[in-house]
């Protein structure tokens, strides 16, 4: 199969340590980002001047985004749904519903409409990956449980995706990353915040970007071929 993959906010944090691996085993890569078009250009650079594959950046909403991977690469076979954000921490007695709105309608809409456009394209070896979070089983209590709700829908979401499309031979996975080397902490307020929890995980450090590609690029990959509608924790152990 010529594999062409998606990777959404593929422009850094895991997203581009995803793209790198991906590129190394010769997918061709799209990578949608939202606003930072520098650091996806740069990324799209050095992966044409390492790799022989294609590899374009995209700023679209999602039917415009698939239409235009359409037109430059071909139809999507491969799909990472990556792309998430946090708002500054806080308690659920302080969230708005403004909050809540925006949380759900970027980490789980979007998520759902990327699914939904990329099995309307997909035929037999295709295969899906959301990146969800460890914070769907353990809460955010006091920072995030908007996030985490919002996270817990796409594992289910992940689920109930991999059974509807499971005899099309089209396969539907999740990574949950714990708490990983990314700038999205400083969306949230603390960019120091794995230094300041990692003593709570058993393995004692932090993980990296490419810890999380590495589980990614193996649930895509045909060494999964029988994996489907389950999850890796990439979490240290917590």
């Amino acid at each position: 199969m010529n594999k062409r993959v998606l990777i959404t906010g593929g422009g850094r944090g895991i997203g581009a340590a995803t793209a790198r691996h991906l590129a190394g085993q010769g997918y061709h890569l799209c990578l949608n980002y939202r606003h930072d078009k520098a650091s996806a250009e740069a990324l799209v650079a050095e992966i044409l001047a390492h790799h022989p594959v294609s590899c374009i950046a995209v700023q679209a909403e999602v039917v415009r985004l698939f239409e235009e991977m359409d037109a430059r690469l071909g139809p999507i076979t491969h799909l990472v749904n990556n792309a998430g954000r946090l708002q500054p921490q806080m308690r659920v007695l302080e969230m708005s519903a403004e909050r809540i709105n925006h949380t759900l309608t970027t980490n789980v809409t979007s998520c759902f409409l990327c699914c939904r456009e990329a099995v309307r394209r997909m035929t037999a070896g295709g295969a899906i990956v959301n990146v969800s979070s460890a914070a769907a089983r353990l809460g955010s209590a006091g920072e995030y449980v908007d996030y985490a709700a919002a996270k817990g829908a796409v594992d289910v979401l992940t689920k109930g995706l991999s059974l509807e499309v499971a005899a099309q031979g089209i396969r539907v996975n999740g990574v949950r990353p714990g708490f990983i080397y990314t700038d999205m902490h400083a969306d949230g307020g603390e960019p120091g915040r794995v230094d300041r929890v990692k003593g709570q995980i058993p393995l004692q450090r932090g993980g990296q970007p490419a810890e999380v590609a590495a589980a990614i690029a193996w649930l895509l990959s045909d060494e999964a071929s029988y994996v489907t509608g389950t999850f890796i924790d990439v979490t240290g152990g917590r």
